[in-house]
């Protein structure tokens, strides 16, 4: 079986992309998410957040 990434509906805080990623990875969506905010504020804001936009926009939702 081939594993697929998916928005997350169970560890949703956001739109579910940040837990979708944590999920997929097999990784504490808390600990994806610290990465992000880490990075974010690292890179000046915008790229992360056009990132993050991009992959809402992407990435499918969980049927």
């Amino acid at each position: 079986m081939q594993k697929r990434l998916y928005k997350s509906s169970d560890s949703k805080i956001l739109s579910g992309v940040l837990g979708g990623i944590g999920e997929y990875f097999n990784v504490d969506p808390t600990l994806v998410r610290l990465g992000f905010v880490v990075l974010t504020l690292v890179t000046a804001f915008f790229p992360c957040l056009i990132g993050y936009f991009i992959a809402y926009l992407i990435i499918p939702e969980r049927v």
